[in-house]
This record gives structure tokens, C-alpha cells and sequence, in this order.
């Protein structure tokens, strides 16, 4: 069962340089990754479970750079986990205004 948690939370791998719309971004991966991976702890629809509701009316208080920073760095003594070891920051840009635009309704 761990093993099967932990598989959930693994990203997959490479996603910048995949073949993308935006700026060289593989979106349907990054969009997979949100729904799945970030959905693991905020809910399938994102609208909360072990974290906090997600959706853009939830996120108001966030500007993009500190949602980005939140995303790579996580927060600390909270479940909400750090990214970096396993997205670029231009992939967080991305999940950022992504989350924040409402595209992931």
C-alpha cells in the first residue's frame, strides 16, 4: 500500500522540453500532473481532501510568484511537499497561472 501511495506522487518524468503548446511545455503532461499528482492530496476536482481547496476562487490571496514559489518550495511543517527536486520553475510558472485562471475546472 505505501508502495502504491508513493507511485501516485511520482511525477513523470521530463516534462519540460516534451513536445508542448506553451513556451515549450509538454501542458497535457503538466495538466495530468495536476490532476492526478496535486489531485492525490487536493481532491480529484480539487476542490480539497488532505490540502486545501485549490480552485481559482480559493487562491485569490496568492500572487502567481508566491503560488509558484508554494509549488517548488512547499510549505514547511504542513503535508504540502517541495517540487523542486522534480519540476523546473517554468513548469511551476505554468501550474501557478494554471490553477489560478481557473483552466484546471
Amino acid at each position: 500500500m505505501a508502495i502504491a501511495a508513493l507511485a501516485a506522487l511520482t511525477p513523470p518524468v521530463a516534462l519540460a522540453g516534451s513536445a508542448g503548446a506553451d513556451r515549450g511545455l509538454n501542458t497535457e503532461e503538466l495538466k495530468r500532473l495536476v490532476h492526478q499528482d496535486c489531485g492525490s492530496c487536493h481532491g480529484l476536482t480539487l476542490k480539497g481532501g488532505l490540502g486545501p481547496d485549490i480552485r481559482p476562487e480559493n487562491l485569490t490571496h496568492y500572487d502567481p510568484d508566491i503560488l509558484e514559489m508554494v509549488i517548488l518550495d512547499g510549505i514547511p511543517d504542513t503535508a504540502m511537499p517541495p517540487w523542486r527536486p522534480l519540476i523546473t520553475q517554468e513548469e511551476a510558472q505554468w501550474i501557478a497561472l494554471y490553477l489560478l485562471n481557473g483552466d484546471a475546472q
